[in-house]
């Protein structure tokens, strides 16, 4: 076993990797503009230089989690690191709209590498320990409303004065400093015997990023067109073949059987319907201060300061101690329903309104609610598997909140358009659909605590005991 500090300085890499996978959907926004009148993009693909990334992204991260368990999560940690800031290296010198969308697809690709090796990394070094792993999973949650920050600031600030390559260049000393210190930080061993599920994985990610591209798809398209629900529908279709193809494998790439493990199937809902509430909020919220409040995006980043400082407090202090004093169960339900009365308060926003009384108040509210739920679902729905489906375990987590975050974002957008959020500068009307969206928003964590409260088994005593050993950090 590494040195008790050496353990948490891989545990500072395991969330610098978090951080780097949100900040590189968030940090594009801002230099959107620029990328377009250098490029040449369209107003219709604009959009896949953020969905580019994200469909590669969801719908390799099943494969990711196998190939994880199968050749180790080190050496996956490592390679989808390198893949990354290849990808990096080509976004920035993409000459045309082809080669960017696909370096932004690579840079997807390798995010979908490392998400899942790193929740195994993580796994393997805290997993003995009920109490250390909360603190593990609470200081990793944190890193990603940071680089959803973070991506924001730097991406304003790299686009005005620099130039917008420099939002995909910052990725390559970062992966440098990855890929060098992890074989010294990072546990070996891992890997396992077995053949890899060729004709699952081909299934499983070419039906998962069916259906994220027609979810991103369909607020532009409309959900009630052809392209939609044929899209749909050959997601459908691939998704059951893959189903199964497990069904009749020895070495399946996803052991259906995994879901009738306790809780693992109830944690995994409560991450899809968790991020099918907190990425529309979070969305909305940057429309709202921008086009109604009239914010530049300086500003807009500094006014998620609050809330995203109170979700890295609440991840790293409040949520261990309250796993620790009421279990996972009880902190999941509560913290989806905070969560809905957050935003069923931003609900409450005017076209004449301000931050300090319209927003400031209840996205902490949101914030609060998000830092609760985030930590509980997450562990419980890892620890739940076997430790050699650690990556396995990994990757449908981060698949089931991924997912979740691409629906509920696509519905919500639907939602909002309808009630006038298509409208620019009609600040009324954009503030009814920004409002609409954020009940949707609060309906879907209502029904993500009433499911999370039906469906969740609590920890038995022993388990609540064990968490609550103290466990110091050095």
């Amino acid at each position: 076993m590494l040195r008790e500090s050496k353990r948490w300085w891989a545990l500072g890499l395991i969330a610098l990797a978090q951080f780097m996978v949100i900040m590189d959907t968030s940090i594009i926004g801002v230099a959107l503009p620029q990328m377009q009148a250098d490029l040449g993009f369209s107003p219709e693909n604009l959009s896949w230089v953020f969905n580019a990334y994200v469909v590669a992204f969801g719908g390799l991260l099943l494969l990711g989690g196998r190939l994880s368990d199968l050749f180790g999560a080190r050496r996956m940690f490592s390679t989808g690191w390198l893949i990354l800031l290849v990808g990096s290296v080509v976004a920035g010198l993409a000459g045309s709209v082809a080669v960017e969308l696909a370096a932004r697809a690579i840079q997807g690709v390798g995010a979908a590498l490392i998400a899942p090796s790193a929740l195994t990394l993580l796994m393997m070094l805290f997993g003995a320990t009920p109490k250390e792993l909360t603190k593990a999973l609470a200081l990793y949650g944190a890193a990603a409303p940071a680089g959803g920050t973070a991506g924001v600031f730097l991406g304003g600030l790299i686009t005005e004065y620099v130039s917008w390559p420099w939002v995909f260049y910052i990725n390559i000393p970062i992966a440098l400093l990855a890929v060098l210190a992890t074989p010294a930080l990072m546990p070996a061993g891992g890997a396992s015997r077995g053949s890899l599920d060729i004709a699952g994985g081909l299934t499983v990610t070419a039906g998962l990023a069916a259906a994220v591209y027609a979810i991103v798809q369909a607020p532009e398209v409309g959900w009630a067109s052809a392209q939609t629900w044929l899209v749909l529908g050959g997601a459908v279709a691939l998704l059951a073949v893959f189903l199964a193809i497990q069904a009749g494998r020895r070495e399946p790439l996803m052991r259906l059987s995994i879901f009738r493990t306790p809780n693992l199937g109830a944690a995994n809902l409560a991450q899809v319907l968790l991020g099918g509430a907190w990425i529309p909020m979070w969305f909305f919220l940057n429309l709202y201060l921008q086009q109604v409040l009239g914010y530049s995006a300086f500003p807009s980043g500094a006014a998620l300061l609050p809330m995203t400082i109170l979700i890295m407090i609440g991840m790293i202090v409040l949520a261990p101690r309250a796993i620790a004093r009421f279990g996972p169960k009880a902190m999941t339900v509560t913290g989806l329903a905070v969560l809905a009365v957050g935003m069923g308060w931003l609900s409450l926003i005017r076209p004449d309104g301000n931050f300090w009384v319209d927003v400031l108040p209840a996205s902490l509210v949101a914030a609060l609610g998000m830092s609760l739920a985030f930590i509980p679902s997450l562990g419980t729905a890892i620890s739940s598997a076997r430790p050699e489906e650690g990556g396995l375990a990994s990757g449908i987590v981060n698949t089931s909140y991924q997912v979740g975050s691409a629906l509920g974002l696509a519905a919500m957008t639907a939602v909002a358009a309808s009630f006038g959020a298509d409208q620019l500068g009609n600040r009324p009307a954009l503030t009814d659909g920004f409002s609409a969206a954020f009940l949707g928003a609060a309906a879907i964590a209502a029904l993500g605590a009433v499911l999370a409260a039906l469906t969740l088994r609590a920890a038995t005593r022993q388990e609540t005991a064990a968490e609550a050993q103290p466990a110091p950090i050095g």
